[in-house]
């Protein structure tokens, strides 16, 4: 199977999704590389980076997961390297 690396971009808007976001994240553990996470407190905003090396479905289907919580924003780079 043919996977890609991509990086989702993450912003959370409402830390209550938090628990969402990670419970996610665990059911696509398998295809994460690294993840890194930024509080911006002044502005009440969390940025969390997600980089993958997974199948293409796998990336939209996490990415649009993530999108669809409230508060959430995603978006997904994708590496021309397959």
């Amino acid at each position: 199977m043919e996977t890609r690396i991509a990086l989702i971009g993450i912003m959370v808007e409402d830390a209550e999704a938090a628990e969402r976001i990670n419970r996610i994240l665990h059911q696509y553990s398998q295809y994460i590389i690294g993840r890194m996470g930024l509080p911006y407190r002044e502005k009440g905003l969390s940025i969390i980076s997600v980089v993958v090396d997974a199948p293409g479905e796998a990336i939209s289907a996490l990415s649009g997961k993530l999108g669809m919580i409230p508060g959430v924003s995603t978006k997904t780079l994708y590496s021309k390297i397959k």
